[in-house]
């Protein structure tokens, strides 16, 4: 069984947004691994493997527009089963 059951991917669309700061929030606040936030002051992109994945959407919706929002449960997909 997998550590970390969700992998989530979305699109933050805002102003003044920073990776490092976000980064940093992420690893303050949600167990996970593989994180990726990568983008510019407009534009990030998140990828987080994680448990929680609705609390990675609630922190995100609040930075900006959240949109491309990925969910997949990799843990069926091992098993072979649609994700």
């Amino acid at each position: 069984m997998l550590e970390f059951r969700y992998d989530t991917q979305l699109l933050i669309e805002g102003q003044d947004l920073d990776e490092d700061v976000i980064r940093d929030y992420f690893n303050e606040h949600f167990e996970g691994d593989c994180l990726l936030a990568v983008g510019d002051d407009e534009l990030i992109k998140i990828h987080f493997h994680t448990n929680r994945p609705w609390e990675v959407l609630e922190y995100c919706s609040t930075l900006g527009e959240i949109f491309d929002i990925v969910v997949e449960d990799m843990d069926r997909q091992a098993r072979g089963l649609h994700g």
